[in-house]
């Protein structure tokens, strides 16, 4: 995508100052989480890897082991825990169990593994490839165990891939709450094995303003639940109390009040169908409504909210294995507080907003903990007015996601553009960004993207921390390839840790300001700033200041940085100051500064007259190691012969300079094309080229046609 470049980062990227505190990011979690690749082990690791469509590449971390018949991973237990949950994959169609043991003991149960819901493909999305390879499985172990106890797990003949493992200190089942209606009282059926539907049906019934009581057991609902209004529905304990289906609520509307908490609903979801309502909630809850405690899993989506859902509240929940969304605020949705939840194995966005039908607003994702989205994003806003994303932790996505996307992509009409103030604060971004196999490039691990308008919003990007992004850490785009601008973006606090290619990827119009931006450990270089189309306009970044680490530039837009890779010299012999922002001490007339590289030798710099010594300085854009400089006047024979004494200095960040070539005189003449070269010594790396004139024999100023800067000697 080859497009003018425009930066104006200079001399504000040597300094650093450090973003506000901020709260920390992510959920405060009820479990500890090891990673299978740091346990020991008698299996093969994997990874890592970011290729679509790898098995590691869906692994948290990037990393797991494998492990074939009698092989085992143990974990070192991090803090005391009864339970744990196990992220793994087995080969597609095949079933089988894991042998558990405890410090060395092997325990009479053990995890059943399968394959029955993940390897799914959604060959209607463009890009896609199978997807999905991981699944969840839980188990509590029937005894406490303390920090540095050891629980292994084995395989018992299935080739299992583990991921990670979720230690956990389950506390005991709650309490019928007085006053309830216990679903068993109506009839339903603790073993799984009958029916339940009616008996929660007739339960809710019965407790319109009181409360629903889930007791322990597994529940098996064979529809879904509507008419849900006014009432609260209550477990013991997600680790208790199981509903078993994939329709749980499915209702367009509500007069609200509806608390949903303390409970697992468990789906049998092994397929995304799009038309399918196979989701834990679909439509609406109505308005001061709350999710609270619940283990949702196996689900296409988590929650998919259409209707009225003002000031609903969903927090502190496990939402895993989703076929789609996560979580999806499909429209009119106000007020809502989505917090301290943990999602991990999306199959699209894990927590979205999309405008449809009517601007979300005022609604925020909070303190979120997002883990391997395995199709698209850790966080999207699609439209909306007056949006909060803050403090959240997202790490490993895949394919045709970044981390966070800020996005005017609308899928259908009608649709609420971003308005309002945008407020992105204090989020962790680990591991994310992917290749997008559509635009056949990376997407950052932030993005920005005017994909079908222009982004009017006022986006504020703030205490952002980015660490290990496998391409880029910040991504402006208009990914529909329209080249609507990104305007009004500011980002004013940010770390960016060993990110693959670039810490800003600009690939639409407009503008953007950074502030307090440090990078250390970039892969390739500071900026690729390569609008597209090329004819849609010029990316303007606005350094104000603070900001170190990322000031160089890619060179060549008409290819994409690979991560690691240096930055390529497009033509080794071009003319380094050509076209470059030029300043002097003073000019005469109309023969200004820019004149000296405009790349026209007929056109000249003139100095302030009778006012020696006078300087004309170049800022080249990125360090060079200048090895030449080519001097010029005018060639016509009217410029009689002279000589002019310069002294050549040089500078990394625009304000200190040191002489790189002493005083000396140069003579220009006519005779043989009125040019001047200058050698420069081979140890030579700068920025920014000045030339002070003190003397010129022809007339009482500096006077450069042009200044040509070669890295060839």
């Amino acid at each position: 995508m080859p497009a003018a470049m425009v930066v104006a980062l200079s001399a504000g990227l040597l300094t650093t100052t450090a973003p506000a505190a901020h709260a920390a990011a992510g959920a405060t979690l009820p479990f500890a989480s090891v990673e299978a690749e740091s346990a020991t082990t008698t299996g093969t690791k994997i990874g890592p890897d970011h290729t679509q469509g790898t098995l590691a590449s869906e692994a948290s971390g990037r990393q797991a082991v494998r492990l074939s018949a009698g092989q085992r991973v143990e974990f070192t237990v991090p803090r005391a825990a009864n339970a744990v949950n196990l992220a793994y994959s087995v080969p597609d169609g095949q079933s089988g169990s894991l042998d558990v043991y405890v410090n060395g003991t092997k325990i009479a149960k053990t995890l059943p593994v399968t394959s029955k819901y993940s390897y799914i493909d959604t060959g209607w999305i463009p890009g896609a490839k199978t997807h999905h390879f991981f699944d969840n499985a839980r188990l509590l172990l029937g005894q406490n165990l303390q920090q540095g106890d050891k629980v292994a797990f084995q395989s018992t003949g299935t080739q299992v891939t583990v991921d990670v493992a979720d230690f956990e200190q389950v506390g005991q089942a709650a309490s019928q709450p007085a006053g309830s209606v216990s679903v068993t009282s109506k009839g339903a059926d603790p073993s799984g094995n009958g029916d339940s539907t009616q008996a929660f049906r007739d339960a809710i019934a019965a407790a319109q303003g009181g409360t629903v009581w889930i007791p322990p057991g597994d529940y098996r609902l064979t529809s879904s639940l509507n008419g849900v209004q006014n009432v609260t529905l209550q477990g013991a304990g997600s680790w208790y109390s199981v509903v078993h289906t994939s329709r749980f609520i499915d209702q367009s509307s509500s007069s609200g009040n509806v608390h949903i908490k303390d409970f697992a609903v468990m789906g049998e979801v092994t397929e995304r169908v799009d038309s399918n309502p196979d989701n834990f909630v679909n439509g609406a809850l109505g308005p001061n409504s709350s999710v609270s405690g619940m283990w949702i899993q196996h689900m296409k989506v988590g929650l998919w909210l259409m209707g009225n859902n003002d000031n609903l509240v969903v927090e502190n929940s496990r939402i895993l294995d989703t076929t789609a969304d996560g979580l999806n605020l499909n429209g009119n949705a106000h007020g809502v507080r989505v917090r301290g939840n943990f999602l991990r194995n999306q199959g699209d966005d894990s927590l979205a907003m999309w405008s449809l039908n009517g601007a979300d607003s005022n609604s925020s994702f909070e303190n979120n903990t997002i883990s391997q989205p395995n199709l698209a994003n850790g966080i999207a806003i699609y439209g909306g007015t007056d949006i909060a994303v803050k403090n959240n932790l997202v790490s490993d996505t895949n394919a045709l996601g970044s981390g966070i996307a800020i996005s005017n992509q609308k899928f259908l009409d009608p649709f609420s553009p971003l308005a309002g103030t945008i407020t992105v604060d204090g989020n962790t971004l680990v591991r994310a960004g992917a290749m997008n196999p559509n635009w056949n490039h990376p997407m950052g691990a932030l993005r920005v993207d005017s994909y079908d308008s222009a982004i009017n919003a006022t986006v504020n990007i703030t205490n952002t921390t980015i660490t290990d992004s496998p391409y880029s850490a910040f991504e402006f785009v208009s990914g529909g390839g329209q080249g609507y601008p990104v305007r009004n973006v500011t980002v004013d606090g940010a770390t960016v840790r060993n990110t693959g290619t670039v810490v800003v990827q600009a690939e639409a119009q407009g503008a953007a300001t950074f502030r307090n931006v440090t990078a250390t450990a970039v892969g390739v270089a500071g900026v690729y700033n390569c609008p597209y189309p090329a004819s849609s306009g010029t990316f303007n970044l606005t350094d104000g200041g603070g900001n170190s680490g990322w000031s160089s530039t890619w060179s060549d837009c008409s290819t994409w940085p690979q991560p690691g890779q240096g930055n390529p010299d497009p033509d080794p012999n071009r003319n380094l100051a050509k076209g470059r922002p030029a300043t002097a001490t003073g000019s005469q007339d109309v023969y200004t500064p820019g004149k000296a590289d405009d790349g026209d030798a007929n056109t000249y710099w003139e100095s302030t007259n009778n006012a020696f010594p006078q300087s004309w300085t170049v800022d080249l854009g990125s360090s060079y190691a200048v090895r030449r400089l080519v001097l010029k006047l005018p060639p016509s024979s009217a410029w009689g012969a002279r000589t002019q004494t310069i002294t050549l200095l040089g500078s990394t960040d625009g304000s200190t300079y040191s002489t790189v070539v002493g005083s000396a005189g140069y003579r220009f003449d006519p005779a043989s094309g009125n040019t001047a070269t200058v050698s420069l010594p081979a140890s030579t790396n700068l920025r920014y080229l000045r030339l002070s004139v003190s003397a010129n024999t022809g007339w009482p100023a500096g006077q450069f046609s042009e200044v040509e800067a070669y890295s060839t000697p």
